[in-house]
């Protein structure tokens, strides 16, 4: 009903009452949401997940609470009041939005929590590894599956929205197979998402070798993988070509690992005093897990034969500097003890006896 049939007066009378009830609806809201707030608090208190998910949802559940008072109020209102539908419909905007919102907090404050409960910083950190990887895939997909359903309960309040879906239904097949192959990078990536969460190919902290780089997972998104680079560079994947392609994963089931170290030395050199420095180095160095260090000839060439030396550390980056530092150590023992059988090229050289000269001897 118009202003003019309802009357200036009683209209203007109608909204005051209207919003007297809101404002005592919200006062009354405000309380209940104090004291609430308390008792979560003081029962949330002696778990750590608790206190982290109700942290997170303070500020939307208290926005929940307001909406949700205000839209009671609204239905409460005579429906021929003016504008009074305008108000309804927006308010009931605004309630979805926010309850997406709040479900969006909570699944992460839920993640934060299961990750703040195990962490990376231990020795033996494959656990919390996998249990990170899984929670923060998975939680980046439930937000995103949150935000699209949020955004297509709000578009449906609106009628031309839902004639446009009526009628998108109607040529299903055609609009099916468009929105297909528009969106088969966005479903893929969703779904490698998924099998990465749960089958965990890879996980956060994990030693890599990806397109002949080395380097450690750095962040699992919806969308890409970050690995940073032993250079401190960062190579950004796709999540789909985790699924569908081959790659080395050097901490799959333990970050344990077995290093090499070449040498090439003469034929003539003994392998005990060798044996002997390997073991020295090993020990002098505190990226040894002490769990074997071997020497063995691997090669002989044509001049020199090779020497494989086989050391383990506990991580990756301990083998690496483990044996930086016993290629180092077997270089210098060799120079200072044996350095006459360090690799050399030999040659025969065979001095021809003087030939007569055929014009007779010299005068």
């Amino acid at each position: 009903m118009s202003p003019i049939a309802y009357g200036i007066p009683v209209l203007l009378e109608h909204w005051a009452l209207t919003l007297a009830f809101a404002f005592v609806a919200l006062v009354a809201v405000e309380g209940v949401f104090w004291v609430g707030v308390r008792v979560v608090r003081r029962a949330a208190r002696r778990s750590a997940m608790a206190v982290t998910v109700t942290q997170a949802i303070h500020g939307p559940s208290h926005w929940v609470l307001r909406l949700v008072a205000l839209n009671l109020v609204w239905q409460g209102a005579p429906d021929d009041l003016a504008g009074i539908a305008g108000v309804q419909r927006w308010t009931g905007l605004l309630l979805i939005a926010v309850v997406t919102w709040l479900v969006v907090r909570v699944v992460n404050g839920t993640a934060r929590a299961v990750v703040a409960a195990h962490p990376v910083t231990v020795a033996d950190n494959l656990a919390a590894r996998r249990i990170h990887t899984q929670t923060r895939a998975i939680a980046k997909t439930l937000v995103g599956l949150i935000v699209v359903i949020g955004a297509s309960l709000m578009l449906m309040t609106f009628p031309a929205v839902r004639q446009i879906g009526t009628s998108l239904l109607a040529s299903a097949g055609l609009v099916g197979i468009v929105a297909g192959f528009a969106a088969r990078p966005v479903l893929g990536n969703l779904i490698a998402g998924l099998q990465i969460g749960l089958t965990q190919p890879i996980r956060i902290d994990d030693v890599v070798i990806v397109q002949g780089e080395w380097g450690v997972i750095e962040e699992i998104t919806g969308a890409y993988v970050v690995v940073r680079v032993w250079d401190q560079r960062r190579l950004v994947v796709p999540l789909q070509w985790w699924i569908e392609n081959p790659f080395q994963n050097w901490t799959r089931n333990t970050s344990e690992l077995i290093g090499t170290v070449f040498l090439w030395v003469d034929y003539r050199m003994p392998l005990a005093p060798l044996r002997e420095a390997l073991k020295a180095a090993c020990e002098a160095s505190p990226h040894w897990d002490r769990r074997f260090a071997l020497l063995q000839v691997v090669e002989g060439g044509e001049t020199a034969m090779q020497l494989r030396c086989l050391v383990t550390a506990a991580s990756a980056p301990q083998a690496w500097d483990l044996r930086c530092d016993v290629r180092e150590a077997l270089i210098d023992f060799v120079q200072r003890e044996y350095p006459q059988f360090l690799p050399r090229l030999r040659a025969e050289a065979e001095i021809a006896a003087p030939q007569p000269s055929p014009l007779g001897p010299p005068a």
